[in-house]
């Protein structure tokens, strides 16, 4: 008996880290089931110089909180000048539901592209500045190695924005600051 109960533990954990499609949100997001903790997995851009190493988009995300008024705070860490930097910013809430602005060297729309609440979720980052536009894809899980399934969707999604795969950088072992993480 115990084997079995051991064993239906096992595929449900195996389960619980699976892609499931059925569950993928794209619109009327529950953005209480947002917050809470999601790290960088994953991260490209049609400007590889704005997500590279030094990078001024190159963030590792630790905490996201949906606000009261609806915006998103965002709990970020970056290097800067060799140094770990923790930043909290807030995207403003739109009309728009998963739509936030942001204010940071130009004009900035956050969307949240897609999620499934429990693993992953993806946001699109559009950017203008003095006429020239930068998308950034993010991908963040609740855990730090998402399994490949959610790597292929990630391809998938940045392949519909026009971003190749060779400009995806997987960003789960690179995180200087992973000793400020708490």
């Amino acid at each position: 008996m115990a084997p079995l109960l051991l064993l239906s533990l096992g595929l449900s954990l195996v389960s619980a880290q699976t892609l499931n499609l059925r569950s993928v949100v794209r619109r009327n997001y529950n953005m209480a089931k947002v917050s809470g903790t999601w790290l960088s997995v994953s991260m490209a851009s049609n400007d590889m110089n704005r997500i590279g190493e030094n990078g001024d988009l190159r963030v590792f995300s630790k905490n996201i909180k949906a606000l009261p008024d609806g915006s998103l705070q965002f709990s970020v860490h970056f290097m800067l000048l060799g140094d770990c930097v923790e930043v909290t910013m807030v995207c403003e809430k739109t009309e728009r539901n998963g739509e936030y602005t942001l204010d940071y060297k130009g004009k900035n729309k956050v969307l949240i592209s897609e999620t499934d609440y429990n693993m992953y979720i993806t946001f699109h980052l559009h950017h203008v500045s003095n006429g020239t536009e930068t998308r950034v894809l993010a991908l963040y899980g609740r855990i730090q190695e998402l399994p490949q399934s959610f790597l292929d969707r990630f391809k998938s999604i940045c392949q519909k924005y026009g971003i190749g795969p060779q400009n995806i950088i997987y960003l789960g072992d690179k995180d200087t600051c992973h000793r400020y993480k708490k």
